[in-house]
């Protein structure tokens, strides 16, 4: 198992790439080569509706805190994940080529994010989320020139950060949140955030795609604050299946 901080290699580049990406996301890009929905979540997406959407995995690389991920906080006012940490995104418009065009477009909506900064890398399987009926494309990316970025809909988002991965990873900031329906799911608790829902689970199953996550007490179980909370299912229920997106 590899660790993520400054130690790691540089200097690789993604098959089909434009720009170089470093040598640390290797391990992450091959194994996406096979990745598929099972490997995020329990639930099977539905062939037909659901409300198409895309969000931006945003891997970057700070020369204090090393590799990082774009996370914003949405607005408690919000209708849907109301005070929820994600990832930046939205629902597809008609004139979006594809899911990427969608999670560059919402970025730069969002958080002023430059989508000539971006390169993208892949494409995850399509994800359902039953509570809103979103049918979400996660698209990763590669930060090669890291800019400053901050909410620009105050209304939709409340706050921007760059999550380090060394501190996602660190077992001391892993825990499971218990919902008060009952449902049990994947969280990171890292810089004032607590990153829960679609959003943690996606970034757990990504950590251990990449080979970065560490052994953690799984047994640690907090009770989810209420505040923005929407019950969160989007793999199911079942609190012993670690590999659901919550």
């Amino acid at each position: 198992m590899s660790e993520v901080p400054a130690s790691v290699s540089r200097g690789g580049e993604a098959s089909g790439a434009s720009r170089p990406v470093p040598g640390w996301l290797d391990p992450l890009l091959v194994r996406l080569g096979t990745a598929r929905t099972e490997d995020f979540t329990q639930l099977r997406t539905p062939d037909q509706g659901g409300r198409e959407s895309a969000v931006l995995v945003l891997l970057g690389e700070d020369a204090g805190t090393g590799p990082d991920v774009l996370v914003l906080q949405r607005a408690a006012t919000l209708r849907n994940h109301a005070g929820q940490p994600a990832f930046p995104g939205g629902a597809a418009d008609p004139e979006d080529a594809d899911a990427a065009a969608t999670a560059l477009r919402e970025a730069n909506e969002e958080v002023g994010l430059d989508p000539t900064s971006v390169t993208v890398l892949a494409q995850l399987p399509r994800l359902w989320i039953p509570v809103s009926d979103f049918v979400v494309t996660p698209v990763l990316a590669w930060w090669h020139a890291p800019h400053p970025v901050d909410s620009r809909e105050p209304a939709e988002v409340a706050h921007v950060a760059r999550l380090p991965i060394a501190e996602l990873v660190d077992p001391d900031n892993r825990v499971r949140v218990r919902h008060s329906s009952g449902w049990v799911g994947p969280a990171f608790s890292v810089r004032g955030m607590l990153v829960w829902g679609f959003t943690a689970g996606v970034l757990a199953a990504l950590l251990d795609m990449g080979g970065w996550s560490r052994p953690w007490p799984r047994s640690r179980v907090i009770d989810l604050p209420p505040v923005g909370a929407s019950p969160a299912p989007s793999a199911g229920t079942d609190e012993d299946d670690e590999s659901a997106l919550r």
